[in-house]
C-alpha cells in the first residue's frame, strides 16, 4: 500500500508490546498499577479514559521514553531497562502534542517528515537519499497533504499539522505506531477528515500495529480492533472493541451515567439521567485524576486485566472470579462490567 509501505517478508506473529505487572510511581504518586497488557502485530488498539487515568504514561512506556517502577515492559521484544532505547526508538512511530511543540515554525513541511529518518526535529546538514524524499512525498500524498510540502510548518492549520505529523510518524517504516490524542483541538470537519484517514491506515494490512489514545469515543476510527479502558492508573476493561466497549464499562471508566451508541464502525456517548435509586460506578468517591491508583469502581472485577481478557463473564452476565472461570475459556472474552438488564 502507498500509505504504509512495510516489508514483512519472513516476519512471523509476535508481541509488539507485552506489559506484565507494570506500575509507575513518580513523586510518590502511583500513575499506573498492575498493568497486564499485550499488543500483537496487526492489532489496532484504542486507549480510552478520563484525564489523569494514566493514558499518556502508558504511551510513554510504549514509546520507550519511560521505564516502569515495577513489573516488566517489553517493547518490540526488547525489555525496557535491558536495551539501548536509542536503538529501539527509531522502530516506533510517535505523533504527539509534545513533538508538535518541538517542530520549528520555519521548517518546511517536507523536511518535518524527512527528518524523522534521522530521529531529529529541525533539518540541518543531514543528507537524504532520493528514496527518502520520494517516500516522504508519498506519505504526504496519502494523507492529503502533498500540496503542503513547500509550506512552513508554522503556517499550517491544526488539522494540517496533525496530518503532517502522522506522515512523519510513518516515515521510518515503524513496527509500532503511537498516536497521542491525534484529534485534539480539531473542529468537527477536521476531526472527521482525520478519523477517516486513520481508518484507512487501520484497514491497511501492511500498516504497523497501532495504539491511539483519546478521551472521546467519537474519535475512534473505523477498523480499530481492541480497546483498553483506564481509570485511576488501573485497567477497567480490555479486549475486542465490539465486546469490551459497552455502556457499563464506559460508565465505570468515566464514573458517570452514560448512554453509548454505535453507528456502523463509529461510536457516540452522552450523559444520561440515572433511574431513581439506580446505583452505579459514578458513586465511586475516588477521583479519576487524583494521581493515585483508584480502587475498582463498583461492579468492576478486581485484579489485573490483560490484553484479551481479565475476568470472563458468566452466562447470567455477572463477572466471574478466578475460581469461576471454566477451563479452556476463550482468551478473547473481555474484562469489564456486566451490562445491566
Amino acid at each position: 500500500s502507498e500509505m504504509c509501505i512495510r516489508d514483512r517478508r519472513g516476519a512471523g506473529m509476535s508481541d509488539v508490546l507485552e506489559f506484565a505487572g507494570v506500575g509507575v510511581v513518580r513523586g510518590g504518586a502511583s500513575l499506573l498499577d498492575g498493568i497486564d497488557w499485550s499488543v500483537e502485530e496487526g492489532e489496532r488498539w484504542v486507549v480510552l479514559g478520563p484525564n489523569g487515568a494514566g493514558k499518556t504514561t502508558l504511551l510513554q512506556l510504549a514509546a520507550a521514553r519511560m521505564h516502569p517502577t515495577r513489573g516488566v515492559a517489553s517493547v518490540l521484544s526488547e525489555i525496557l531497562g535491558a536495551v539501548d532505547v536509542f536503538e529501539l526508538r527509531p522502530r516506533i512511530g510517535l505523533a504527539s502534542s509534545a513533538l508538535a511543540d518541538r517542530v520549528p515554525g520555519s521548517e518546511l513541511v517536507r523536511d518535518v517528515v524527512l527528518t524523522a529518518s534521522y530521529g531529529v526535529v529541525g533539518r540541518w546538514r543531514e543528507h537524504y537519499e532520493r528514496l527518502d524524499v520520494s517516500r516522504a512525498r508519498r506519505l504526504l500524498r496519502s494523507l492529503g497533504a502533498e500540496h503542503l510540502s513547500e509550506r512552513t510548518y508554522g503556517t499550517l492549520s491544526e488539522g494540517e499539522r496533525k496530518r503532517v505529523l502522522i506522515a512523519r510518524a510513518l516515515m521510518t517504516d515503524p513496527e509500532l505506531m503511537l498516536l497521542d490524542e491525534p484529534a485534539a483541538g480539531l473542529d468537527l470537519a477536521g476531526r472527521e477528515d482525520l478519523v477517516a484517514r486513520l481508518g484507512e491506515i487501520a484497514r491497511d494490512l501492511e500498516a504497523p500495529a497501532l495504539v491511539l489514545v483519546t478521551h472521546h469515543v467519537e474519535e475512534i476510527p473505523p477498523g480499530f480492533t481492541d480497546v483498553l479502558l483506564l481509570r485511576g492508573g488501573r485497567i477497567v476493561a480490555a479486549g475486542p472493541i465490539g465486546m469490551t466497549l459497552t455502556q457499563a464499562n464506559l460508565e465505570a471508566t468515566f464514573a458517570m451515567p452514560l448512554h453509548l451508541e454505535r453507528y456502523d464502525d463509529r461510536w457516540a456517548a452522552r450523559s444520561r439521567v440515572p433511574e431513581p435509586g439506580e446505583q452505579g460506578p459514578w458513586t465511586d468517591p475516588t477521583p479519576a485524576s487524583s494521581g493515585a491508583a483508584a480502587e475498582p469502581a463498583p461492579g468492576v472485577a478486581a485484579g489485573p486485566a490483560s490484553r484479551h481478557v481479565s475476568g470472563p463473564t458468566s452466562a447470567d452476565g455477572e463477572v466471574a472470579t478466578g475460581a469461576d472461570v471454566p477451563s479452556g475459556a476463550s482468551a478473547r472474552e473481555p474484562q469489564g462490567v456486566p451490562e445491566r438488564r
